[in-house]
């Protein structure tokens, strides 16, 4: 571990770095946490309004019956466990459905 700070990645902005840079540690790791669920919600979106045309056509074989064809299979980590979950947008809100626990020996 250095004791010298880390140097803050070129694409970030001068005024986010010396924000974050006035914070104290518990603010960040507050701010840490924020950023990677929002990231990971970002990248769910995403994934989500790119869902391949094919993939609607074929639907999974185990797609339950209250889950529309165009819905894809999402990993979510609670309480240090993860788990498979399908999820679709209907409108601007995006669905959720638990699928089954994420086999580790896969």
């Amino acid at each position: 571990m250095s004791y010298e700070p880390p140097t803050p990645p070129a694409e970030l902005p001068t005024d986010i770095v010396n924000t974050l840079n006035g914070y104290p540690a518990d603010r960040l790791q507050n701010i840490a946490r924020y950023a990677e669920e929002l990231a990971e919600h970002k990248a769910r979106e995403t994934r989500l309004e790119e869902s391949d045309e094919d993939e609607l056509d074929n639907p999974p074989d185990d797609l339950p019956d209250d889950v529309p064809s165009k819905a894809t299979i999402t990993i979510k980590e609670i309480n240090d466990n993860r788990y498979y979950y399908w999820q679709w947008r209907e409108g601007d809100k995006v669905k959720s459905k638990y699928k089954s626990p994420v086999n580790t020996d896969e």
